[in-house]
């Protein structure tokens, strides 16, 4: 019972049960209450009987807090000295203002309440992607049932309207989703038959029939969830700092009020020992420390709530502060900053060699291979291979394959396999992967293959480089294709030839080198990318959704693949660490000047609450800046 009080940290320390509504309920009620008791000066035991009525609805919860957390070892936090400043106001027989300590915290709770309300919204909108149900046919007639108890290769039904429950393969129907809640962009996307579907999206017209490959738990939905709802489990430095400080914080300013009035005591005997005693009573009012307390937790959570909605997923504030200062970004190259697709991008006949004659010969030399390059030749000769008349093929590891087609000898490979094989061939000069075809021993030319870079690349990695951000690409290309495509997007250094635990060796070096006080950002598609993501400070997983190690291994998902959302998640990590510095050093400041002037007796107690009640609510409006 005292540990799962004690987690409670977004609460100043103790629970709220009550909604924001019955909150400001008591509030009113105490303030009737208050006024009555004032008004009232019958009987001194009916007007005090009102003032503690009035006391107990509006702070009972603070005192409860106070005696549970002393009954569970921790004596001295901000409901300690909520309570012992207020009750001894009572025994100094002021009355109103001990009630209206309670009356101005609680009314600036309820303001803190709906701050917090606010901020969760974007988290919130996030959450709705939670499915309620999945349709699955029974004996004709289509039954909702829980999406946890589907398995793989059941088949559901999507109506328009309805959000996807499960992941899948789409095996009947044609609709336009909206996946804004995945991705934070608002295209619909256009699904068909043998489509991949991920859980989250929305059904916008038509029926879909899908396959599920994927249970529930293992969901991209699911995945999702359990990253945003762990993400404040996970504390920064500045949130470690606030805990720290507050252990120490507390006990001392309770010495402190008690040496403001020891001191005098010794000094001057009894003769002012109730001033000095309401100076010690203030001064423990004006010491709780709920703008720090509220505001910190509540900035990170701002940030990775605004993060979010932008379709940029950060699994902690711990990684979202990291994220706030990087020294370089190393990227993977296929498929994050290409688009991972090859396509043939020229042919080079040799002379009196038919383009149709070279391509034909290649693609069905490579007819059995199953490697993006021979896949990508067979694709752009797009005509159906008559496998009758491929008597042989064998794949020569690290050079290419051997064929023999029709009773003709086709050599389909690199520079290496033409040079053991005698092929007096012209070496092609441009960039891509170069494959030269032979028949018979007869050049025929070779066939470029490369991989685009995507559009927004340039754009991309210039927005970086502006942050002052290095640039590298770690990539298992070859070096010619590498340099070409780092010199295109103008990235600071590149390194290739890469295995994947050359990757890591590599990301151990930039590791080693940096800053200490700054971070080495990793950015790949997640596919094979695991160990360099997770060996990183940071690791971003690029339009990752339906890989379970990327959102496994990384600790930032950009749910579309928009590698300018890299740049602006920096940017948002930024601001709310801005946001965050400004307000510990605004309560730090702020409650040292007024803790100065309350011991000098030049802050009264209503003063007192209501600067704490305005620093906090100042620093609860500056942390709503991150939602935007």
């Amino acid at each position: 019972m005292c540990e799962h009080h004690l987690n409670h940290k977004h609460s100043h320390g103790h629970e709220h049960n009550e909604d924001g509504k019955n909150n400001l309920n008591r509030v009113y009620i105490s303030v009737v209450i208050l006024i009555a008791a004032i008004l009232y000066s019958n009987n001194e035991l009916i007007k005090l009987s009102l003032f503690i009525a009035a006391y107990l609805i509006a702070g009972y919860d603070v005192i409860f807090s106070a005696v549970k957390n002393i009954l569970c070892g921790k004596v001295f936090d901000e409901n300690f000295l909520m309570s012992i400043a207020t009750i001894g106001a009572f025994g100094l027989k002021e009355y109103p203002e001990a009630v209206s300590v309670m009356l101005l915290y609680q009314a600036g709770e309820y303001f803190q309440h709906k701050a917090v309300d606010k901020s969760r919204e974007s988290v919130s909108k996030l959450m709705d992607i939670r499915p309620e149900y999945a349709n699955i046919e029974y004996a004709g007639e289509i039954k909702q049932v829980k999406p946890e108890t589907v398995d793989i290769n059941d088949v559901i039904i999507v109506k328009a309207g309805e959000r996807v429950p499960l992941d899948g393969i789409i095996i009947d129907g044609h609709s336009f989703l909206d996946t804004s809640s995945l991705t934070g962009e608002s295209i619909l996307r256009e699904v068909s038959i043998n489509d991949e579907i991920l859980s989250g999206a929305v059904n916008t017209n038509g029926v879909l029939k899908i396959k599920v490959n994927r249970k529930y738990q293992d969901s991209t939905v699911s995945k999702i969830l359990e990253m945003v709802e762990n993400a404040s489990s996970r504390k920064s430095r500045a949130e470690n700092f606030i805990t720290k400080f507050a252990r120490y914080y507390t006990p001392i300013v309770v010495i402190c009020a008690l040496m403001i009035i020891l001191i005098p005591l010794c000094l001057n005997g009894s003769s002012n020992i109730t001033t000095w005693t309401e100076r010690a009573l203030t001064f423990l009012v004006i010491s709780c420390p709920c703008a720090l307390v509220i505001s910190v937790p509540l900035t990170f959570f701002g940030g990775i709530g605004g993060a979010s909605r932008k379709g940029i997923l950060i699994k902690g504030s711990n990684y979202l502060e990291m994220l706030s200062e990087p020294e370089i970004i190393a990227f993977d190259k296929t498929g994050t900053l290409t688009k991972g697709t090859f396509n043939v991008t020229a042919l080079n006949p040799a002379k009196d060699i038919d383009k149709n004659e070279l391509l034909e010969s290649a693609a069905y030399a490579e007819n059995y291979s199953n490697h993006p390059i021979a896949v990508s030749i067979k694709n752009a000769y797009g005509k159906t291979i008559d496998i009758s008349i491929i008597n042989n093929s064998q794949e020569i590891a690290g050079k290419g394959i051997k064929a023999v087609i029709n009773n003709d000898i086709i050599l389909a490979g690199n520079r290496a396999l033409m040079s053991e094989n005698a092929i007096n061939f012209i070496d092609a000069k441009q960039q891509g992967t170069i494959i030269y075809i032979s028949k018979n021993n007869r050049f025929l030319g070779s066939i470029v293959i490369s991989d685009e870079i995507k559009e927004n690349a340039q754009s991309a990695i210039d927005k970086i480089k502006a942050l002052d951000i290095k640039t590298v690409i770690l990539t298992g290309d070859t070096k010619q294709n590498t340099e070409f495509i780092a010199n295109k997007l103008k990235a600071d250094d590149y390194y290739s030839d890469l295995l994947p635990s050359e990757k890591v060796e590599k990301l151990e070096i930039l590791l080693k080198n940096k800053n200490p006080k700054k971070s080495v950002i990793f950015a790949g598609d997640g596919i094979n990318d695991a160990p360099v993501l997770m060996r990183s400070d940071i690791g971003i997983a690029m339009g990752a959704l339906g890989s379970d190690a990327a959102i496994e291994a990384a600790d930032v998902v950009i749910t579309d693949d928009n590698l300018e959302k890299i740049s602006l998640a920096v940017q948002i990590a930024r601001k709310t660490m801005l946001i965050v510095k400004q307000n510990i050093v605004f309560a730090i400041g702020v409650k040292v000047l007024f803790l100065v002037l309350g011991t000098f007796g030049l802050m009264s107690m209503w003063g007192a609450v209501f600067a704490d009640v305005g620093v906090t609510l100042l620093a609860v409006l500056n942390s709503l800046r991150t939602l935007k």
